[in-house]
């Protein structure tokens, strides 16, 4: 069958959903089934769900789960999370309880500034640009005005606008590189906004002024935001550090601080210990309507800022203390974007106190690390299978179409034998054939 359509986005959501499954799903009986018992029975819910993107067949759910015992600056929190792999909640409500007792998690917002940029070739002579720049740079400001009102208004705007010469990696590419603050908005919008501006403003000056030709490639906002940065860190004494009698403190201290450094020298590791990291960050991230996409992208990139893929955690023992931290590079909003509309982000945001974006940049960086602490305690100790694989075990069970009545012998069995897929499909079949 053709598998091409012209004007799919002029059908209904029900023609879209005959074409797909008339299209890709002839000998699946199941499939409009499938796809429709994910619609929300609440019309005007469905519909708001419908609109976040285009050519809407149905929804697409993820567990929300909530880990307690957060203590933050003195401050317990609830963390919400959306997150599809198993033990990550877990894992995170495990190392909230262990640090809840032991001071907590401690964490500052460094900076908050987020950059864009218009890139542009000229093909003048250079110090002609550098003047026509130091002359026309104030009405940059001046142009975006009307953009700025608001964002002024609340604390925010343009900081800053650079010129940047590009012509040793890029024949005649240049950029206009300025600096922003959005306050509590993630302000995607806001910075494009003004960057837009900023490149009309340009192409009419420098057409009045400037004998060479400057040609606007592209105006777009950065997701790497170095200057965007939150500190979280656990601390505590070494004697403290343990609940396992068959481990020392000082042995699991040395061991978990080998661990980090592996990560900080070996990009193997490090892209592993990292995405562990990114378990809790993402679940929150994605809980609260914000776009972990450019999360992911920004942070991955800080972790390469030296040259080489490193660890974002790092570890030491310093007069008998143990510290555990991360500085990590976090643009994150708490008003506009889907913080207003999806119905589950307001109660992830009421669920934390109505945060400010610092806040949320706080609780986020914790989640991470909490995370992190979690995955190298299990991977320095009893290894990380153990916890993960008793988690993953009921997927398993599901799976196999199992009952409540074996889910419960089964999970029983499991307490005292190594789960893996094949003995749990053995266990299973024992289960049945007898």
């Amino acid at each position: 069958m053709q598998k091409t359509i012209t004007g799919f986005s002029k059908l209904t959501k029900s023609e879209k959903i005959d074409w797909i499954v008339n299209t890709y799903f002839s000998n699946n009986k199941s499939a409009k089934t499938t796809l429709e018992q994910y619609w929300n029975s609440n019309k005007k819910l469905q519909q708001l769900h419908d609109e976040f993107i285009e050519n809407t067949i149905t929804n697409y759910y993820l567990p929300f789960g909530v880990a307690p015992n957060f203590l933050i600056n003195g401050k317990t929190y609830t963390i919400p999370m959306a997150i599809e792999e198993s033990s990550v909640v877990a894992a995170a409500s495990k190392a909230a309880k262990f640090w809840l007792d032991r001071g907590g998690f401690k964490a500052e917002v460094i900076s908050t500034t987020k950059i864009g940029q218009v890139h542009f070739t000229y093909d003048g002579n250079t110090e002609d640009l550098i003047n026509f720049f130091k002359n026309t740079k104030s009405k940059f400001f001046k142009d975006t005005k009307s953009i700025t009102k608001s964002m002024e208004n609340r604390g925010g705007g343009i900081l800053d606008i650079d010129l940047k010469d590009k012509t040793k990696d890029l024949a005649d590419y240049y950029q206009l590189h300025a600096t922003f603050e959005t306050m509590d908005a993630m302000g995607a919008n806001f910075i494009n906004s003004c960057l837009e501006q900023f490149a009309t403003t340009l192409k009419t000056e420098a057409d009045h002024s400037l004998s060479g030709n400057v040609d606007v490639i592209m105006s777009i906002l950065s997701n790497y935001v170095p200057n965007c940065l939150v500190r979280a860190e656990v601390s505590c004494k070494v004697e403290d550090l343990t609940e396992n009698s068959k481990t020392s403190a000082e042995a699991f201290a040395e061991k978990f601080i080998q661990a980090v450094k592996i990560a900080e020298i070996e990009p193997y590791r490090a892209v592993t210990h990292n995405k562990g990291i990114m378990n809790g960050i993402d679940a929150v991230v994605l809980a609260t309507g914000n776009d972990f996409r450019a999360v992911e992208a920004g942070v991955h990139a800080y972790a390469s800022r030296n040259g080489t893929y490193s660890s974002l955690t790092h570890a030491e023992v310093k007069d008998g203390i143990f510290k555990f931290w991360m500085e990590i590079p976090l643009a994150l909003g708490t008003v506009g974007g889907l913080t207003s509309l999806h119905p589950l982000v307001k109660l992830a945001l009421e669920m934390l106190g109505k945060p400010s974006a610092k806040e949320l940049m706080q609780i986020v960086a914790v989640a991470g690390l909490a995370q992190n602490f979690a995955a190298l305690r299990s991977l320095t100790t009893t290894g990380i299978q153990e916890g993960h694989m008793k988690m993953h075990l009921m997927n398993i069970l599901n799976q196999f179409e199992a009952t409540s009545q074996e889910k419960e012998q089964l999970v029983s069995h499991f307490k005292t034998h190594t789960v893996t897929h094949s003995s749990v499909v053995d266990a299973i079949n024992n289960l049945r054939n007898n």
